[in-house]
């Protein structure tokens, strides 16, 4: 009899493995619904579908929402760094952080993981960070993928890609149509660089040697805002919000302002946070920053002026929003007064 010399796990993929993580998964679920009763069914995990109870949510004229994103080249640090347990709140924060912006009450989120070899230990924390992400966001992950793809990925390699969804009452969507002359901008502080730029930043750490201090600044996760901005949606305390994320702060704000209007942002008022001063410090103009980094600022609210002690009222001190600029109406898009104080 001819000896049978080709199988699947020969060629790299190992599905008894695969089989295995879907079992963790499925486990952790399960425990995560007996803490938190949600409207879903863990035994699910692993089947061809999610799903997810939406009967018991009561929204008048219910809109879906969905977002999906990644986490870019920031996966390349944290093999480098082997720190695996936090890349998936990047990955959470990043999809979450745009649901809100629209009033979006986070509901689930499913993940998919791409790997070279499968390695249990890593993909076991990398979902410890998805799952503590979905935690602070107060959703769900219900379901996702992991490829096992040897000869597209090298046996370290990995990638990750997540999509969230939310839900919002039609009349409550955030968004320009709400915006009016005079309202003022606020900015709230980031965590650090999130996950924007990091393919700049890798090609700075190329020549530059780092203190283990420095490390844990630039892999630190990223800032979920959801609890606040869903406190100050649910007391219409919010006209519109922009989540800073790749093209920097002036650019993510506009797609917030109507083009009848005017934004205007004094960047000397902007609080920037030492990784970026470091940053800047590595020959990277104040126009290159602006547009590649979120610069200390992780996302911005446009509200009335009137309301801004009680919106303060929602944050800790160190996410404190504070004000760096206002709406009005002139010939011009956008204006742009003085520089960052680095």
């Amino acid at each position: 009899m001819k000896k049978i010399k080709n199988s699947y796990k020969k060629s790299g993929v190992d599905i008894s493995l695969a089989n295995k993580l879907v079992n963790h998964i499925s486990n952790l679920s399960k425990k995560d619904v007996k803490k938190t009763k949600k409207p879903f069914d863990a035994e699910i995990i692993g089947g061809f579908g999610s799903l997810f109870d939406i009967s018991q949510i009561k929204i008048k004229d219910p809109v879906i929402v969905s977002c999906t994103d990644g986490v870019g080249t920031k996966i390349d640090l944290a093999n480098k760094f082997k720190k695996f347990n936090t890349i998936g709140i990047d990955l959470v924060a990043m999809c979450v952080n745009d649901l809100i912006v629209q009033g979006a009450k986070p509901l689930f989120f499913l993940d998919y993981i791409a790997v070279g070899k499968l390695n249990l230990k890593k993909t076991k924390e990398i979902l410890k960070g998805i799952f503590h992400g979905c935690k602070i966001s107060n959703c769900k992950l219900i379901g996702g993928e992991t490829a096992e793809m040897p000869g597209v990925y090298s046996k370290d390699k990995f990638d990750l890609a997540g999509f969230s969804v939310g839900i919002v009452s039609k009349k409550k969507i955030l968004g320009k149509n709400k915006v009016s002359k005079n309202d003022i901008v606020l900015a709230i502080p980031s965590s650090g660089i999130h996950s924007n730029g990091y393919s700049l930043v890798r090609s700075i750490l190329k020549n530059n040697r780092i203190s283990n201090k420095l490390k844990k600044e630039i892999i630190k996760p990223t800032k979920i805002y959801s609890k606040e901005i869903l406190d100050l949606t649910k007391r219409k305390l919010i006209h519109a919000s922009a989540h800073i994320t790749g093209g920097g702060l002036v650019e993510n704000l506009l797609r917030s302002v109507p083009d009848s209007l005017t934004l205007n942002i004094d960047l000397s008022k902007i609080k920037t946070l030492k990784i970026f001063k470091w940053l800047k410090s590595k020959n990277i103009s104040d126009e290159e920053m602006l547009k590649t980094f979120n610069c200390g600022v992780g996302f911005c609210l446009i509200v009335k002026k009137k309301n801004i002690h009680k919106i303060k009222r929602f944050f800790s001190k160190k996410y404190m929003p504070y004000e760096i600029g206002f709406i009005s109406k002139d010939k011009s898009k956008i204006n742009i007064s003085n520089s960052v104080r680095w």
